[in-house]
């Protein structure tokens, strides 16, 4: 059995969280730890494509919760850019996989040692057991939330 308060607390803390993670101020502290000039609304696509290796529009879209087109024209704007290559499909000269280039993994790193930095700070003061628990926690609540979006959705 669970407390109904705590499930209330849990939903608060995931929405305040939510919040400071859609902040265009923390986007914007994070690229400029980084030293890199990138429209925001990019680098987070740069990120997951570089997490997941090379892949299609499509799976890169359903990583990122966003419509394909979207993607697909964002992707053409990191291609400009250098960050990304999207070479023809061997089979299918339509298909168009996505993968980083030398110049993205430069960037992928300014912003994960940046991103190590920011954090660190967040959670210097955490015990060292607060610290390994917290993303395995964060991993079981993502995991339960995406199979039981699956699971509504195939029963839907």
């Amino acid at each position: 059995m669970y407390s109904t308060h705590n499930l209330d607390a849990i939903a608060a803390a995931l929405l305040e969280l939510t919040g400071c993670l859609n902040s265009p101020r923390q986007d914007e502290v994070l690229l400029r730890t980084a030293g890199v000039v990138l429209d925001r609304a990019l680098f987070p696509l740069l990120v997951r494509l570089s997490a997941v290796g090379t892949t299609s529009v499509g799976q890169l879209a359903d990583l990122a919760g966003r419509d394909p087109s979207t993607v697909s024209r964002q992707l053409a704007k990191l291609e400009q850019l250098g960050l990304v290559a999207r070479p023809a499909g061997h089979e299918d000269m339509r298909v168009r996989a996505a993968t980083i280039t030398k110049a993205g993994s430069r960037t992928i790193k300014a912003i994960t040692d940046a991103r190590r930095r920011l954090l660190g700070e967040l959670i210097r003061d955490w015990s060292a057991e607060e610290q390994r628990i917290f993303p395995e926690l964060l991993h079981r609540l993502a995991a339960a939330m995406k199979a039981g979006a699956a699971a509504r959705s195939s029963s839907a």
